[in-house]
């Protein structure tokens, strides 16, 4: 019988609980803690500070199953193994157990625990390069755990290497990196495709082999003189991905028919008449499955569709599975018979992401949507019509406008007897990635790393307005979320009652009380329950351990939180809040600067 998401979830929380680590709880898809990236995109993003030496409430061995969105991967979605939405299955060591340990235990959950044959397994290490050693130590781990030496591949650090900053030669001073290995799976009843090269190997893009588990070894700092030295507390940060590591427990490179999909495709098949065979009726059904799961996903945490930021990617994998929709049916999709497979997607992860409820969060936002982009893309009907000499940047500008694909667009402009420049669109459509590329460059890397000065007391200052606007509106304030830049901070909250402009100000006058009393800003690790009864704020989604650090600005706040924060009020300078706005039912946005 095939391994399901649950008992594999079941299986990797138990392995772990009996090695003695404590979860350190998942954060959501919109973290609240990191304003260099608009989402949470790997398992370790919301660990960086204990990598780097904080102390972690829950203790130096930790694990999770953190969910994931990875909105640069949209245009990928549609092979067997991408989706924009998953699960990243961490474990980590904070200067206890380092390589030995580390590997052992991967190699036994994978082949014991998930019964992985050893002899579908191949494992790659660090090569070094003229300044780094390569890495023998893991090289002879795997030996001894029965990897033969031709299962174990040796590549540079574009492959396996681990810094913030990417390869070594682009660390600064100061930056933590190490080596990784990679654990493979490959699926002997696929052939090598000689189109890849004379010979196959674990990295090959064949198909062959599915990487399923990265072992990342903090292991080196870098010097100012651009040499390595070790980390005198070295750290493990391992992840696996869910999805692939069910594709390979049943043998199959497919992700999509794991039991985390297969409901949703089989509703897609429903109300598409479709089945889920043959590469073009598959390639769309993945795209609507993996959009419509992690588009589920956002709005259940008050993610609205727009035109910038969080939003515009809602609004962006929306209008692709009306596209696909469109395509694989033949005719617009009524945006009501997208919702058995949104019950699909909330079956799956019930109690866990999900309870029955969300459904009535989550469906209004959809149909709406959907219904909306419906008449923009009968309007993007019209203009391909009209179209009688279609240029390659005309067809970018229906991808750009409308969110019709090359594909689509090539596909009805055939029909009439046309041929489309295919290099100018791709021109176009170049340009237009790297502008994206270029403006996103500091949203999507992930982590701490580019927190500065200013951003660091925009984060404190939210500590002051969140307790400024609960003293002053009342006990309905609720923290919706946040988002700093080094210009200014953007704070989101929840209020039964509607601020009036002389509160703001008086909210305003309050924090700038609070920068001039030059308060004293300190943590401490407490339990949850002592937290509660001090009544120390909390961001309302988040799920917290046990054990928590809470901040405390003098006796002032009291607040749940990992982010960086400065010293004393004093370093903070005053605070203007520039402007205020409705954002939704009870729901407002302030900016501060």
């Amino acid at each position: 019988m095939p391994l399901t998401h649950v008992h594999l979830r079941k299986l990797f929380i138990d392995f772990w609980k009996k090695r003695d680590h404590k979860e350190s709880p998942p954060i959501p898809l919109v973290p609240q803690n990191d304003p260099t990236t608009l989402f949470t995109g790997s398992g370790m993003q919301p660990l960086v500070p204990y990598l780097l030496g904080e102390p972690h409430p829950q203790g130096n061995k930790l694990y999770n199953i953190q969910p994931c969105f990875r909105s640069q991967d949209i245009d990928e979605v549609g092979d067997n193994r991408h989706t924009t939405f998953f699960e990243m299955m961490g474990n980590w060591s904070l200067g206890d157990y380092f390589k030995k340990e580390q590997l052992a235990w991967f190699w036994q959950f994978l082949t014991e625990v998930v019964k992985l044959p050893k002899e579908k397994l191949y494992v790659s290490v660090f090569a070094g390069t003229k300044e780094l050693s390569p890495d023998e130590e893991s090289f002879e781990i795997w030996k001894k755990l029965g990897v033969s030496e031709e299962k174990i591949f040796n590549y540079g650090p574009e492959k396996n290497w681990w810094s913030r900053a990417g390869a070594p030669k682009s660390m600064p001073a100061g930056e933590p990196g190490g080596p990784d290995s990679e654990v493979f799976f490959e699926f002997i009843h696929i052939p090598h495709n000689p189109q890849y090269g004379k010979t196959c190997h674990p990295n090959c893009d064949c198909g062959r082999f599915l990487e399923i588990g990265n072992s990342v070894f903090m292991q080196y700092k870098k010097n100012s003189d651009g040499s390595f030295s070790e980390l005198p507390k070295k750290n493990v940060d391992f992840g696996g991905g869910m999805e692939r590591i069910l594709a390979v427990s049943n043998n199959n490179p497919d992700v999509f028919l794991t039991s985390l999909y297969q409901s949703i495709i089989s509703a897609v098949e429903k109300v598409s008449n479709k089945t889920y065979s043959g590469e073009t009726n598959k390639q769309k059904i993945r795209i609507i499955a993996d959009h419509l799961k992690t588009a589920s996903s956002l709005i259940n945490i008050d993610v609205v569709p727009s035109n910038k930021e969080r939003g515009y990617f809602l609004r962006r994998l929306l209008r692709r599975i009306s596209v696909k929709m469109l395509q694989l049916k033949g005719e617009t999709v009524q945006a009501e018979d997208l919702i058995p497979a949104v019950k699909a997607i909330i079956d799956i992860y019930k109690d866990v992401y999900f309870v029955d409820s969300d459904i009535k969060k989550i469906q209004p936002v959809i149909e709406e949507e959907i219904n909306r982009f419906n008449k923009t893309l009968k309007d993007g009907l019209k203009i391909l019509e009209k179209i009688d000499k279609p240029s390659g940047k005309q067809v970018f500008d229906l991808y750009q406008s409308y969110g019709f694909p090359m594909e689509l667009t090539q596909e009805l402009l055939k029909e009439k007897g046309f041929n489309i420049d295919k290099k100018e669109f791709e021109k176009e459509f170049e340009k237009h990635k790297n502008l994206s590329r270029t403006s996103s460059s500091g949203m999507f890397k992930g982590g701490l790393a580019d927190h500065s000065e200013q951003t660091i007391k925009y984060h404190t200052v939210t500590h002051l307005l969140h307790q400024a606007l609960f003293d002053v509106i009342g006990e309905s304030v609720r923290q919706e979320g946040s988002n700093i830049t080094g210009e200014r901070l953007r704070f989101d909250f929840y209020s039964i009652n509607k601020p009036t402009s002389e509160q703001i100000k008086e909210i305003e006058k309050i924090i700038n009380d609070k920068i001039k009393e030059k308060i004293a800003v300190n943590f401490k690790i407490i339990s949850k329950e002592e937290t509660l009864k001090l009544g120390a704020r909390s961001f309302f989604r988040e799920k917290y351990p046990d054990m928590v650090k809470v901040y405390f600005v003098g006796n002032y706040s009291k607040e749940f939180c990992d982010g960086p924060h400065v010293k004393n009020t004093s370093e903070i300078g005053k605070i203007e809040i520039y402007k205020f706005e409705k954002i939704g039912s009870n729901l407002y946005r302030v900016y501060t600067k």
